[in-house]
């Protein structure tokens, strides 16, 4: 890719986290400062909204490293969100303390309720905030790390590796229905209080949490730009594109792939943890196959390979969620369902991705430009990946 076109993408990457950061100022300040009669105040619920759907741009925006850059489908990261979600929804509940129905001081009111009798060994700890920050990490990319050692080093690839890490979700997800495994069973975690000391309930914890996110955003794609514009991306999208080439050049592409899915995984582990004290709620129903399969369209529609466009995906696609449900209830799963498969037929490259391949045309036409046309994608590319 020429020096200008490197620069064209700096300056979108700048737009972007200039954006966000403005976000992040604006919406709270409309929410705190500005009177509920004014016009434009922005509501605590519009801003608890607009949170989630932060941290479901983090979780996507994890996706697309894997998927738009390694060529990694995973059909299961809905499990690292959730559990990542769990983490911190431990935290949360242990400092409910004796303000809890049944008022035991140490235990959650599902324990009571089963005639627990003492606080289990895994949940030791959580009544710490750095404890659980470390825990929200370190659950997911365990997982990921244990589970892509065998994955990798037994050369499970494409639809076989896609069908195993839904089958990991499903199977987290029915471990946790269970009341002896210690998570709150079907009900799972709630009620919650406080998050550092803050009541939740308050204007003030929303746009402290909207923030949060916010800065989380900027962090994983800051990161994932960084990773994919160095030797290590490099390395990676030639994984993606000729995988046994790049082994036989000497490259052990298990290490790198074992890499980029870890650090995946507690991205996601992080998405979700910030998207629990916003809903106020996290239950199994966060590992069904369903959510995984749902965070895929995202990225899928928003441009995988972009970075771009995993976040306005998740963005555009859950707000149509939001106002489809209440409006067409009934229509909204056969709406996603639609969507994904004209996206597949009329987009395949993604809204970022086709404005990007109109806008390389485009310059490359352009009589006074010096921008020579970018080289052809190899044959088994992704679609939608601008070439480098």
């Amino acid at each position: 890719m020429s020096g200008l076109m490197l620069k064209a993408l700096d300056r979108y990457a700048y737009l972007f986290l200039a954006l966000i950061a403005v976000l992040a100022i604006v919406v709270p300040l409309l929410n705190l400062a500005v009177p509920e009669t004014h016009p434009l105040h922005v509501s605590t619920y519009a801003v608890t909204l607009l949170g989630k759907y932060l941290t479901y741009a983090l979780l996507a925006l994890s996706i697309d490293l894997i998927w738009g850059y390694v060529g990694i489908l995973s059909l299961g990261h809905g499990a690292f969100f959730a559990l990542g979600g769990y983490a911190m929804g431990m935290y949360l509940m242990r400092q409910i303390g004796p303000r809890g129905v049944y008022g035991h001081p140490v235990l959650p009111d599902f324990m009571v309720f089963l005639n627990w009798k003492e606080l289990p060994w895994f949940w030791l700890g959580f009544d710490q905030f750095w404890f659980a920050m470390v825990m929200v990490i370190a659950v997911p990319a365990g997982l990921a790390f244990i589970f892509g050692w065998f994955a990798f080093r037994s050369r499970v690839t494409g639809v076989y590796l896609s069908i195993i890490t839904q089958a990991l979700t499903f199977a987290l997800m029915l471990a946790f229905f269970r009341n002896n495994m210690g998570f709150g069973g079907n009900n799972g975690l709630t009620d919650f209080k406080d998050i550092l000391g803050f009541s939740l309930r308050t204007d003030g914890a929303r746009a402290g949490l909207f923030i949060a996110s916010a800065i989380a955003l900027v962090l994983g794609f800051v990161l994932c730009r960084v990773i994919i514009h160095s030797r290590l991306g490099q390395v990676l999208v030639a994984i993606r594109d000729a995988e046994s080439r790049t082994r036989f050049l000497g490259y052990r592409v298990e290490s790198y792939k074992l890499f980029v899915f870890t650090l995946s995984a507690a991205m996601a582990g992080v998405a979700g943890a910030l998207y629990v004290p916003q809903v106020g709620i996290i239950n199994p129903g966060e590992f069904a196959p369903a959510n995984s399969i749902e965070a895929v369209i995202w990225v899928a529609v928003g441009g995988r390979g972009t970075l771009f466009g995993p976040v306005v995906g998740a963005v555009l696609v859950n707000f149509a969620k939001t106002y489809f449900t209440a409006a067409l209830p009934n229509v909204w799963l056969f709406a996603l369902g639609g969507l994904f498969v004209a996206v597949t037929l009329f987009l395949p490259r993604g809204i970022i991705g086709t404005m990007q391949h109109y806008w390389h045309r485009l310059r490359a036409k352009a009589p006074d430009g010096d921008t020579p046309a970018p080289p052809p994608a190899p044959a088994n590319a992704p679609a939608n990946e601008p070439a480098e």
